[in-house]
Parts: C-alpha cells; structure tokens; sequence
C-alpha cells in the first residue's frame, strides 16, 4: 500500500492506494496533519511507501515525523516523472501541476490531455499525444477574484462564490457574482476551445477544489475528478520505484 500526501495552501490531503487504486482519502487542516497521519498508519499498517508535495507548508517536526513512519519520497524538481518536460524554466513550475500531469500520462497515454485545476489559482496544463509536456496558463481562482474585488476597492464587500441567477446583474452583489462567476467560466471554455482548434481529440480533466462548483456550468465536455492531483502522486510513486 501506498500513501499520497498533498499539502495545500488551507488543508492537506491524503489518500491511500492499494494496486494503484484509491482506497481511502482523508482532508484535514495543517493542526491535524499527525493525529490524521497516526490514524491512517493504525488503519491501514501495511503502507510502505509514501509521497509528499509541497513540504515547505511542512514544519520540520511534520516532515521528521512523517519520514519516521514512512519510507517517504519527498516530490521536487529533481524527481523522475512519467512525462517529457518541455517548460522552460523546470525549476519553477509548482509540484502539484507536477503531479496532475504526471496523472494525465498515466491516465491517457497517447492523447492529448488538458488539465484544469480549479483551485486557489485556475492552472492549465498540457500534455500532448507525444507524452510531452508543453505548459499552460495560470490565472486567479474564484476565491481569488472576490478577495481581490473586495481587497483593492473602498466599497465592494466579500462575497462568498454563487452560481447567479441573472447574466445582468441588478445589485452589487449579483454584479459580482456574474462578473466573478461567469467570468470564469468563459475564460474555461474559451481555453478549452482554442485549445480543441490546435489539438485533435483533446481530452480534457477538471480537478480541484471549486471543480464541483463549476462542472454542471461549462459547455464543453469535461471529465471531472476530485482525486487526479492524488492520483498522480501515486503514479510518481511507482514510477520511481522501478
């Protein structure tokens, strides 16, 4: 068994996978990670190998802890992956989109992919049909949008996400909702059809956190999947293990 840890910008995520297959998935708050972690280990004993994205939101005594129980591989710009990476600056480009891509190469070997994460940031990645990995786009997510619009104005308040019921807003709040909302959108269904004009048979994946929020509203189809970041650390995972 394996276990996939990604830690985010508000919570972490882990999941556990037997023979590739998810089996468990638990999300907690930074606080939680070691009581989360004792209980999994208890759970499930056989676990051997485990993976970890974005230590830096670790403290040292998390990770030595963690690297205590587990044989733990610690996912960096150093760490083979199951893709051709053609970005131009490798160093830079964030580990979950690392990770998400390496589950498109899993998962689709030989077509094209775009993976959508709709997270604190909407990220863009591409793989093609030649396994390469080609770049993205990398825009401000949802949560994003309304902290600006409230943050840099003197008079519009935050707002929570909601799906509006009117294209014309007729308050402030419906305003915002439309422009925040439907904005997103557009921007979605604009990348995937550019990308559909270049790319034959593009297969296309939306994940993260605000994926359920958005799915039901995008015109193109989409395959949605709230596990694929997880996924693809498992993938990484074995991969190096061969």
């Amino acid at each position: 068994m394996n276990l996939a840890i990604d830690v985010g910008n508000t919570l972490i995520k882990l999941g556990v996978f037997n023979s590739g297959k998810l089996k468990f998935k638990k999300t907690c708050i930074k606080n939680d990670f070691l009581r989360t972690l004792n209980e999994i280990s208890e759970a499930f004993p056989i676990i051997q190998k485990c993976i970890v994205s974005s230590v830096a939101n670790l403290s040292e005594h998390q990770l030595l802890k963690l690297q205590h129980q587990f044989d733990a591989l610690i996912l960096n710009h150093q760490t083979k992956v199951p893709f051709t990476n053609k970005y131009e600056t490798p160093q830079t480009l964030g580990i979950d989109r690392i990770a998400l891509v390496s589950a498109a190469a899993k998962e689709y070997a030989g077509k094209n992919v775009l993976v959508i994460d709709a997270g604190t940031c909407i990220t863009y990645d591409f793989l093609n049909s030649k396994n390469e990995y080609m770049g993205g786009a990398i825009s401000p997510g949802i949560s994003l949008r309304y902290k600006a619009l409230h943050t840099f104005t003197e008079k519009l308040p935050l707002l929570e996400a909601t799906n509006p019921n009117l294209f014309v807003g007729n308050t402030t709040a419906t305003s915002m909702h439309s422009g925040v909302v439907n904005g997103v959108l557009y921007e979605i269904d604009g990348y995937i059809s550019m990308y559909r004009k270049n790319y034959d048979n593009l297969t296309v994946i939306l994940t993260g956190g605000d994926a359920h929020f958005l799915r039901d509203s995008i015109k193109n189809d989409i395959f949605a999947n709230s596990n694929f970041l997880l996924e693809g650390l498992n993938h990484i995972l074995e991969y190096n293990e061969h």
